[in-house]
């Protein structure tokens, strides 16, 4: 089980790394004023300042257990958890693998995986699905809109 306040005090934190990491890139991207007018690391640089001030407020009152939800004792049972990560877990592969696999294998992978392994389809059915997804991709994106999408190392192996 996971407690409201662990799960507040853990998502400042994450929104504090991200804000962090925006205000970083931004700084190298360069703000305040140019000869050109505002620098193009500015107005990130405002966003991530408030994402991190907002984060380190939400670290506060999780971390002193104050809130209107404060007297929840359990945030997440165990099988809430489970159908959680039934869902990132998935997605952060799929994510990975897109350098690796380019996004038409790894769409097919995630989308064959978010079926058939829960058994919310039939494998023969998501199998099908899972077919059509990168040739419904491929179709709308490099021939309609003529937008590139990542074709990862294992194509830039075979050529492609």
């Amino acid at each position: 089980m996971i407690s409201r306040r662990a799960l507040e005090v853990s998502t400042a934190a994450l929104t504090g790394i991200f804000g962090i990491a925006v205000v970083v890139s931004s700084i190298d991207n360069g703000i305040g004023w140019s000869s050109a007018g505002v620098d193009a690391g500015t107005f990130p640089f405002l966003t991530g300042t408030i994402v991190v001030l907002g984060s380190l407020y939400n670290l506060a009152q999780g971390a002193l257990g104050r809130g209107t939800l404060a007297s929840v004792k359990v945030a997440l049972t165990r099988s809430e958890l489970g159908r959680l990560a039934g869902l990132f877990v998935p997605a952060a592969i799929f994510v990975a693998a897109i350098p690796i696999l380019g996004m038409y294998l790894a769409s097919a992978g995630y989308v064959f995986a978010v079926l058939a392994l829960p058994k919310r389809q039939s494998v023969l059915h998501a199998l099908v699905i899972a077919a059509v997804t990168p040739v419904v991709l491929y179709v709308v994106f490099e021939r309609l809109f003529q937008v590139s999408l990542p074709h990862g190392a294992l194509a830039a192996a075979f050529g492609f």
